[in-house]
């Protein structure tokens, strides 16, 4: 049995969590560092935040927030160091500009053009419905026609 548990135990994943261990002496450096950690996205994940995020860039950035937070930076001179060396894509919400305008217009777009689409199919389908229903109509008046052309000759 015991063997049993130490096989079951060996194949188990051992996964190892990073857990910020950085201590601040003012409680607002504190809520500072948590709310950078939670607008910086990280560059290797690319869906989480730097706070989220266990890769080794993550913590570099982390810590890298943290050092600033010591020499007395306010939090956006954090976020203008950072955008200044690793561009707009490292904010979380990145700004409304020129360079990001197709991040944010082109959900936009995408969902315009599909509700477009949408209804030139739909338009397009009563259209032709419709023709082939008067084409029906126009087929069984002709066939009435010729019934009744053909009882008055008999």
């Amino acid at each position: 049995m015991k063997r049993l548990l130490i096989i079951f135990l060996a194949l188990l994943p051992t996964t190892v969590f990073a857990l910020d261990t950085l201590q601040f002496n003012d409680p607002e450096q504190q809520a500072i560092y948590e709310t950078l950690t939670s607008e910086l996205r990280c560059l290797v994940c690319q869906n989480q935040t730097i706070g989220d995020s266990n890769a080794e860039l993550a913590a570099d950035l982390r810590r890298q927030v943290y050092e600033m937070l010591q020499q007395g930076k306010s939090k956006q001179e954090i976020l203008q160091f950072m955008t200044d060396r690793y561009g707009d894509f490292v904010l979380y919400n990145p700004p409304f500009k020129a360079k990001t305008g197709l991040l944010w217009l082109g959900p936009v777009a995408f969902l315009l053009i599909g509700i477009i689409t949408v209804v030139v199919f739909i338009r397009r389908k009563k259209t032709a419905a419709a023709s082939v229903v008067d084409a029906e109509q126009t087929e069984q008046l002709a066939k009435a026609r010729r019934l009744l052309e053909k009882g008055d000759l008999s």
